[in-house]
């Protein structure tokens, strides 16, 4: 029982961590923070994914979770590619 609502309540603080980041996505003074908070809503999305397959007592979120880090990662690379250089994709002529 005691259990059960710590599961809840954490799920519930990430939401509203989620909902913070998401304030800042849209009102960010510049794209840096928009894209560290993005980031951070990736991280929240992971750790309530994790805490939700506890609660459930089940594995078969580890491949989500996996790949949502993936995806985040490889965003975060390419807006740091993009703030160095200023492309993501460089051609080569």
């Amino acid at each position: 029982m005691i259990f059960e609502t710590l599961m809840i309540i954490a799920l519930c603080l990430l939401v509203v961590a989620i909902m913070c980041n998401l304030y800042r996505i849209v009102k960010g003074p510049s794209s840096a923070d928009r894209v560290q908070a993005l980031d951070s809503v990736g991280i929240n999305i992971i750790a309530g994914i994790a805490v939700f397959s506890v609660f459930l007592h089940t594995h078969a979120f580890f491949d989500l979770i996996l790949l949502i880090g993936i995806l985040s990662f490889i965003g975060t690379a390419a807006f740091a590619k993009f703030l160095e250089r200023g492309v993501v994709i460089e051609r080569k002529r």
